[in-house]
């Protein structure tokens, strides 16, 4: 049995306030440096709500404008309105900050998220009127708590404050006394991250016309991690999810691998359903306050925007082969193992040109590769350049080693074979897998006929290993229902004939 990708889902969640309060760069340096120049300068770099959704890159996120457009439009991209700025597009939303509140809120099955009772009655009908919350989220929001409390909770208690337009409006409570894993800060961190994986699953859901039920399977892929002092990140994002989605039918489990989390995800999502374990798998991640904000410093040194002020998700649903959809091509499958080592050269060869010649393909028989998909406008200021272009410059350089292309034509390669980043800094999110929504889409209108997903991870961040991390795939045109898939169902029915006409012979032999 094959699987295929029925439906994708990518929202974005506008987070300045939580950047200012709980991004892992500026709550160290209120820590540090509480007095200095950059938290001070910090608010006049601010953007609205009307300016990230006139920002190129997000729509390119949510599927209003293609990354072929976005190629088009000169670097760099923060100083130019998009002339799309919608809040909705074909492959999810840009939520305001607001409602994103609210939907943390009604996220929290342990009471642990209290709203100012005057931001609840200003805010909750428009959360209520989003297309993809359904009524059994809108009625989980709680009525409110008067602010004289929230201002003490978060004064007294140690609570994690919330807040909007400057003004505290909500708090997150610790959930243990003592417990560094359940701290103020860290469900605040945790609760966020739940409620953009739901709405990601809802908007995936809602695109692929599935029912919540025929789910079976979810698996979370992000960087995040839950648990108490006991079993730090024993987690298990995948079910808490589901279960504000309404996924009744799903069990799930939590895949970690730092950035490359995701495509290994889809990996073992899809050999799930090609084994047929389940069914119709949904593979899902939201985003990480801790990573609002990150390179701020390097922004504000530079005049621009604090462009990380955006908290992204995804979900894809991968099911049963049925014909039409795009396909995952487990045969051709990357891997960095532990032996591959850390060179570029030797990471991309594992990843790219080691899965395709075992294939018999070459490096360009795939039509559009998708490696760190990072938006430069965000990670040039700092320092680190054009990620995605570096990586396609690499791929290119293998190409002309292996005599798939001439030197002169690596230009030309990059252009065709390569897409500009366009993914918020959230670690798992920009990892191969923000092209997956443009690339089913491309795949079934004839455009091209396969891409492969790249995902690359930094493992010695957790200081357990100096190893670096990463698996590809390919997505790839439907090739057609399986046909041995076709002979085994046909010789089960013609089984179950035969077997029903002998019990009747049977039967009917007994009455005489």
């Amino acid at each position: 049995m094959k699987s295929v990708i029925k439906g994708t889902g990518y929202i974005l969640a506008h987070g300045p306030d939580m950047m200012l309060h709980n991004g892992t760069t500026q709550t160290i340096e209120r820590i540090v440096n509480p007095d200095g120049e950059y938290l001070k300068q910090l608010p006049d770099h601010i953007r609205s709500f009307e300016d990230v959704l006139a920002y190129y890159p997000n729509q390119v996120y949510i599927g209003n404008v293609a990354p072929e457009e976005l190629a088009e439009v000169p670097q760099p991209w923060y100083d130019k309105a998009c002339p799309v700025n919608e809040r909705y597009g074909r492959f999810g939303q840009i939520m305001p900050q607001e409602e994103f509140l609210l939907l943390m809120d009604a996220c929290d099955v342990f009471d642990l998220v209290r709203m100012d009772t005057e931001f609840v009655s200003e805010y909750k009908d428009k959360l209520a009127d989003d297309p993809i919350v359904d009524s059994s989220i809108a009625e989980r929001m709680s009525a409110g708590t008067d602010p004289k409390e929230v201002a003490r909770l978060v004064e007294e208690d140690g609570a994690e404050g919330l807040y909007h337009n400057g003004r505290l409006v909500g708090c997150v409570l610790r959930a243990h006394d003592i417990d560094p894993s359940l701290s103020a800060h860290v469900m605040l961190e945790n609760i966020a991250y739940k409620a953009s994986c739901v709405l990601a699953l809802l908007t995936a859901v809602s695109n692929g016309g599935i029912d919540k039920d025929e789910i079976e399977y979810v698996i979370d892929c992000s960087e995040e991690a839950c648990g108490d002092m006991n079993q730090r990140g024993g987690g298990n994002f995948a079910k808490s999810a589901a279960e504000i989605a309404g996924l009744n039918n799903a069990t799930g489990s939590d895949c970690r691998g730092f950035c490359a989390a995701p495509a290994h995800a889809i990996v073992e999502a899809a050999a799930l359903v090609a084994s047929g374990a389940y069914r119709t798998v949904a593979v899902t991640a939201g985003g990480a306050t801790a990573k609002l904000g990150m390179n701020g410093k390097d922004h504000v040194r530079k005049g621009l925007p604090v462009l990380e002020d955006m908290l992204g998700g995804f979900a894809v649903i991968i099911t049963a082969d049925d014909g039409i959809n795009p396909e995952i091509n487990l045969s051709i499958l990357g891997r960095h193992t532990v032996g591959t080592g850390s060179a570029p050269q030797a990471v991309i060869s594992a990843l790219v040109t080691e899965p395709l010649e075992r294939n018999g393909l070459k490096i360009t028989d795939i039509d559009k590769y998708s490696p760190e998909m990072q938006n430069p406008d965000i990670t040039k200021p700092a320092g680190a350049g054009d990620v995605a272009l570096a990586n396609y410059k690499m791929i290119g350089a293998l190409a002309v080693k292996q005599g798939d292309i001439e030197k002169k034509a690596l230009a030309e390669f990059i252009a065709e074979h390569g897409l500009v980043g366009w993914a918020p800094t959230q670690g798992h999110i920009p990892s191969g897998v923000p092209y997956i929504g443009f690339a089913c889409d491309d795949i079934l209108s004839g455009r091209i006929k396969r891409a492969m997903i790249i995902g690359k991870g930094s493992l010695f961040l957790g200081r357990m290993t100096n190893l670096f991390d990463g698996v590809s795939f390919v997505i790839q045109a439907n090739t057609g229902k399986d046909k041995d898939a076709k002979a085994n169902e046909s010789e089960i029915r013609k089984m179950i004939a035969e077997s029903m006409s002998k019990l009747a012979e049977t039967l009917l032999a007994d009455e005489e």
